[in-house]
């Protein structure tokens, strides 16, 4: 009777430990509590705005659980006629009117764009400007290599929209697919100068110098973005562009150069 006794009671122990330890060492959520909804966010955005988007994207993911932002960058025109043709996307930063407008004149937006920063811009070079270019005019230098975005890209436009209004002709040695490719050519010293914003000069950190000429004021760039029609997470995506619109985005912005939105 009494080894009947132990062994009951010895059973009964290694049960009530069993049963606390399974407590204590549990790892799942607590009653009534369920795990972030895995989510993600797909955003296309012009070049010019990879590093102010990169930071907003960090931000975002932890403000938000479970959500991953995946962003493309590329030249606006290019992103643009993706979703003209059925890229599937949530929201779009485009570095002009023009480049939005492809997109809105296939009624492919939610809602009407919003402007949330502008860019103006700026003559990159070889640090220390060895060929002395100190205006607009200089490069139109026939000793000069010049890289320009090509036309149907948001600086390639505004780049001509400088040319008409000083009457200065560039002959460039290449027109590059978006902003990003114009300014290695400049880090890498395959040419002279480049037109490229003044937020990718910024962004460049020493590896060109700014140039800054008054014409430029002739071909401001507005950075418009808008939620799209057949966004598979609208809500997020509406987040997204609160973000980018409000006071951290703002602020993030003007740190990187952009100037204020309209």
């Amino acid at each position: 009777m009494k080894r009947v006794l132990a062994t009951a009671t010895a059973a009964g122990l290694a049960l009530t430990l069993a049963a606390c330890g399974s407590s204590s060492t549990s790892s799942g959520p607590a009653p009534g509590s369920s795990a972030p909804e895995v989510r993600t966010l797909t955003v296309l955005a012009a070049a010019s705005l990879t590093g102010t988007f990169n930071a907003l994207k960090s931000r975002f993911e932890t403000d938000n659980p479970g959500v991953t932002v995946t962003i493309s960058y590329g030249g606006s025109s290019d992103l643009a006629q993706q979703i003209v043709n059925g890229s599937p996307a949530d929201l779009f930063a485009a570095a002009s009117d023009t480049t939005m407008r492809t997109v809105t004149d296939a009624s492919l937006t939610a809602a009407a764009p919003t402007i949330f920063a502008t860019n103006v811009l700026q003559i990159a070079t070889v640090p220390g400007n060895p060929k002395k270019i100190g205006s607009f005019a200089d490069l139109a230098k026939p000793d000069l290599k010049v890289v320009v975005c090509a036309p149907a890209v948001p600086c390639g436009a505004a780049a001509a929209k400088v040319e008409k209004a000083t009457g200065v002709t560039l002959e460039p040695v290449s027109e590059e697919p978006d902003v990003k490719s114009v300014l290695s050519k400049v880090a890498t010293g395959n040419a002279d100068a480049a037109l490229v914003y003044v937020t990718d000069v910024t962004a460049a950190k020493g590896t060109v110098q700014g140039v800054s000429f008054p014409e430029s004021s002739q071909a401001v760039t507005n950075y418009p973005i808008a939620v799209l029609k057949n966004a598979r997470q609208a809500d997020l995506a509406a987040r997204f562009q609160e973000l980018v619109t409000g006071e951290l985005g703002q602020k993030t912005l003007a740190a990187a150069g952009f100037g204020a939105k309209k």
